[in-house]
Parts: C-alpha cells; structure tokens; sequence
C-alpha cells in the first residue's frame, strides 16, 4: 500500500486494469484501443526530472491513462517508472554539445540552429511516434521550442496543451547570455505568447502564481512539490546496506588522504559487517558513536547554485573549530586521525559532505575541494540510482541547499525530498524559500558562507548525542514530511485541472 495524507490506496501493479490489444514497442506493450491517454513531454534528461516522473506515476495509477513520455535518455528513471506497464517511454536523440569547442563567432549560430534541429525532432515524435493524447503535459523550461512545438502538436492532434511552469526559461538563458542579451528578448516573447496559449498551467509556488497572473496574463494552478512515498526515513538496517555497498566510495576514493581515509583503514572496500557509521556485533547493528557527521547536497552544478559558498563554509568550520578547541595552526593531523581511529570523541565532530548530482562546473570544483587541505572535513561527489538517493537522505544528518532561482519565484524540490526522509535542511534565503524552508521548525536560512559556518557549528556541537537544536529540526522536518504526500497533493490539485481541461477539450 501506499501512503498518503488522504489515506491509503492500492499499489498500481506493473500490470494496467482494462487493458486492451496491444502491439510492441521496444521492451514494452503500447495501446492500440480507446482507453485515456496522455503524453509527458520533457525537453531534458528524464531522469534528473523527477516531478515529470511523478506526473506519469500519478496519470497511470490515480486517472488510468495509459501515458507516453518523450524525453531524453541519460540517468535512469526511478523504477517504478519503467516497471509500470501503463507508461511507455520514447527517448530522443540528444544534442550534442559543442558550444565548448567551437570558436565564439559561432555561438549565435548554434543558439539557432539548436532549438531549429530541437523543434524538428520534438514534431516527429509528439505528430508521428506517440499515439494521439487526450492531453500533453509539458515541463517549463526549457520554453523553446518546446513550447512551440507541444502546441502545434496539440493542434494537429486536437489535443489538449498542459504547461507545468517549474521555473523561467528566459531567466536561465540570462545566466549564461547575459539578460541584455537580444536572445533573452527573443526567449522572453516565445515563452510568454506560447505560454498564454496553454489550455491549462500548473507552477510551483504562489510567487510563481501571481507573477503569471499579473505580467503574463495566465491562470495557474499551484502544484506543491511533495516527496512520494518511497521518500521516507530509512531504517537502521537499510543505512548499514546503504553505507557497504558505498564503503569503496567514501572509505577508498582513489587518491584521497583526508579524515575519513586516514581513520577507516581497517574496513574493506567490500566489507559487510562494518562501514564508516555502522558496525555489525553478532546480529545486531549498531552507529558508531564518534562517526562523522554526514551532510548531504544535492546540486546540478550550474550557475544557478554557487558552490563556493559551501567550500568557504567547509573551511570556516574547520579552522573555528581548531580555535574553539584551543588547537595549535602547526598541529599536526595526523596525531588527530590516529586519536579519533581509537575512538576519541571531540565536542564537534568531523563532517562528510557527499555532493550528488551531474552538471558541467562538477570537475572545476572537485579541484578545489582537492587543495583544501582540511582537517575535519572530507568531501566525496557521486551519482546515486533513484533507488539509492532517498536511502542516502534518509541517512543523513543535515540537508545544504545551495538552490537561489534564476527567476526567484521557483523552489528547490530538493528539499522537499530531503523533508520526505526527516532530513532537516540549511538552505540558501531568497525571495520565496520560506514558503517551504520554516526557520527553526524545519531548517535554517543563510545568505552567506560565514553564516552556514555558523549553522554548522551550532547544530552539530556535541554530536551525535547532545545536539539538542538538530533534534528539534528534524523532528519538524519530519513532521513536514508527512503532512503530505505527492499523491494527495496531486489528486486534490492537479488531477481536477487535468481531467477538467481533457473534458473541455473533448467538448
């Protein structure tokens, strides 16, 4: 069963209810009768697009459609995703990325022919490879030309034409072109006038709501990010699975001499019965009770989050807890390895940042993080599956969030996904953060690396027993969690607007 605030339902099996005949289509079954239909269109990776993802669970399992979704491939979608026979995913040919190695001169050419080429393959496969929808749903940004080309399709098609605005698409391309920029302009105008001609629009937040309303002149549905329900707090035995299968990666990086490296030299890369947080005595399983603290950051390594923020922060930490201690600058590391090996505690502790995520700035900050040089803070960067992501929440101790809108008007589903797990979360302050982020109930807010530093050393002295201020964070960061879920905030929100736009459409 899955749970949700209005109450339980059943689990959609892999197999969909009414089902007619079929013909093949790759690995799956696609629909060949009337039964409802909708289409997910996603200009982007789909895996890294997970409220499009819960669209289609939610499209499949709670209205009985069956769903198409065209996207990009990449990272692999969760499984439940690719397990439910109702959706049929069609991958698209990426394009490719140039704009590295191609002279200067020709990077206004490229950012026409792009969405040109873009426009052509979306067409072909919304006219021609996906079978008439009742409804597209399309995610916002990227606006062109995807919102260009999902309307037309809508169009040949007599179908109905959903945007889920998550963010600004002209407000994005100003961070790489610059917002003077005559393709901001040009941007601006396509996502405005295609967005007006929607037959329905779901955004984020309220900011986002009114924003539209008032300068764009459309009517949106608010859509709050919720966590599903495989967001949740992980058990004690699902961390010490978690923490071997990832021991290679956070005890044996290549190359790597740091405090965890140098006080984790007795567990094997392999080793099922103990890991960096976990230990197994006989069939119990226990934490350890001077393992690093563990703080996780979520980032898609682009402009929009600025990663030094959480470096110069690291830093701080490091040498005001030195101060705070009373340690000699010449003091010399290894002797405070070797004491925490033997199990020495000390009134703050060591901090293990793992930074998930993909994105083009990723190698120029593993490089920093290489020269940093700090005594009780270690750094690891990986890609979990989206099995593993949630467990690797559910395990933390604290949530960073680095997210500040190009717009300002959208919110970091990242931290609705770390409030699913209890993770309480430091996040960066902007203009409608609060309408999530409850300062002292569920997390902090910072505006400077100085005042994450602060943070840090507040919630994390006397870890893990006497950090009373953690505590309280975490219980109202679950409390947020469960007051509700993906399901009941779409089926109260966004399934009326959907079934009410496919019904006027069909009319």
């Amino acid at each position: 069963m899955l749970q949700g605030v209005s109450g339980t339902y059943p689990a959609v099996s892999a197999a969909c209810p009414c089902r007619t005949p079929v013909r093949h289509w790759g690995k799956k079954e696609v629909k060949m009768g009337k039964r409802g239909r909708a289409c997910v269109v996603v200009l982007g990776d789909l895996g890294r697009s997970p409220r499009m993802q819960y669209h289609a669970l939610s499209l499949a399992r709670q209205v009985s459609l069956d769903v198409d979704i065209v996207a990009y491939g990449g990272s692999e979608p969760h499984s439940a995703v690719i397990e439910n026979e109702c959706i049929h995913i069609h991958t698209m040919i990426q394009w490719q990325k140039y704009s590295h190695s191609l002279p200067k001169i020709l990077y206004p050419l490229m950012l026409l022919l792009k969405p040109i080429i873009q426009l052509v393959i979306l067409l072909w496969f919304l006219c021609f490879k996906v079978p008439p929808p009742d409804a597209f749903i399309v995610q916002n940004p990227p606006s062109v030309p995807t919102l260009v080309a999902v309307k037309w399709a809508s169009s040949l098609r007599k179908s109905a034409f959903i945007v889920d605005w998550h963010n600004f698409g002209y407000t994005l391309l100003g961070l790489s072109v610059g917002r003077s920029s005559p393709f901001v302009s040009i941007y601006h105008w396509f996502e405005k006038h295609y967005g007006q001609m929607a037959n329905g629009s779901l955004c984020v937040t309220r900011a986002m709501q009114h924003e539209l309303a008032q300068n764009w002149g459309i009517r949106a549905t608010v859509l709050y990010d919720q966590p599903p329900e495989f967001f949740c707090p992980t058990s004690l035995q699902e961390k010490h699975k978690l923490f071997s299968r990832l021991n290679r990666y956070l005890c044996h990086p290549l190359g790597v001499r740091d405090c965890v490296t140098a006080t984790t030299t007795g567990i094997g890369a392999d080793d099922q019965n103990e890991t960096l947080f976990t230990t197994l005595v006989d069939t119990d399983i226990l934490l350890k009770p001077n393992r690093p603290a563990l703080v996780v950051s979520s980032t898609s390594w682009t402009p929009d989050e600025d990663f030094g923020i959480l470096l110069e922060a690291a830093v701080m930490y490091d040498r005001r807890v030195a101060a705070l201690l009373d340690e000699n600058d010449s003091a010399d590391e290894g002797v405070l390895w070797k004491e925490i090996s033997g199990g020495k505690q000390y009134l703050y502790p060591r901090l293990l940042f793992i930074i998930t995520g993909k994105g083009p700035e990723k190698e120029k900050y593993e490089e920093k993080i290489k020269r940093l040089n700090l005594k009780r803070v270690a750094f690891r960067t990986m890609w979990l599956s989206a099995e593993e992501y949630p467990l690797l929440l559910g395990s933390a101790d604290l949530g960073v969030c680095l997210h500040t809108s190009s717009s300002g008007l959208d919110l970091p589903m990242k931290v609705v996904d770390m409030f699913g797990c209890g993770l309480p979360v430091c996040a960066v302050s902007y203009s409608c953060i609060d309408e999530l982020v409850k300062v002292e109930k569920n997390g902090l807010l910072f505006s400077s690396s100085s005042e994450l530093a602060d943070e840090l050393l507040m919630l994390f002295r006397g870890f893990p027993n006497e950090c009373d201020a953690l505590k309280s964070l975490k219980n109202g960061a679950l409390e947020t969690g469960s007051s509700a879920r993906w399901a009941a905030e779409w089926e109260e929100h966004a399934k009326p607007l959907i079934s009410e736009v496919i019904s006027r459409n069909l009319n």
